[in-house]
């Protein structure tokens, strides 16, 4: 339960490891641009109660294993965090605008895939065992 996150009304663990690339895979993500890069994602999960676990700037390319809360889409959150860097980092370093074409510093697409520590299959036997608890106290089926 260490690792559990708690809101008004919920108690959750949603874990996402995000992995987006600049446009045309150019390798400009290094020095002050990478490190601005990582303040600005930083305020950007702050803002919407995203938990940074791991993160890594490479030249042409982001990871990021956050923790989201259960209110707030992956595709929102990836597009809070492209969309704040981008116009933020155009405008504070000049020299990007003459590498990409309008302000377009990411390329489209991410990869998002969920992790944490408990398999399907532990939960699908979770779910299995509940049924069994239930019939030892009652008489009732509640699987569906």
């Amino acid at each position: 339960m260490d690792n559990y996150r708690k809101a008004a009304h919920t108690t959750f663990v949603i874990n996402i490891h995000l992995v987006w690339i600049t446009k045309y895979r150019k390798a400009v993500l290094v020095g002050d641009i990478a490190n601005r890069t990582r303040e600005l994602i930083k305020e950007t999960c702050k803002n919407n109660k995203v938990g940074i676990l791991a993160g890594f700037v490479s030249k042409d390319h982001v990871h990021l294993l956050v923790s989201v809360p259960p209110d707030l889409s992956i595709s929102q959150l990836v597009q809070f965090i492209k969309g704040y860097s981008s116009r933020q980092l155009f405008e504070e370093f000049i020299e990007l605008k003459g590498q990409f074409l309008g302000q377009h510093l990411w390329a489209r697409g991410y990869f998002a895939a969920s992790c944490g520590k408990v398999t399907k299959e532990i939960i699908i036997e979770y779910i299995r065992n509940q049924d069994t608890e239930l019939q030892s106290n009652t008489q009732e089926e509640h699987v569906y």
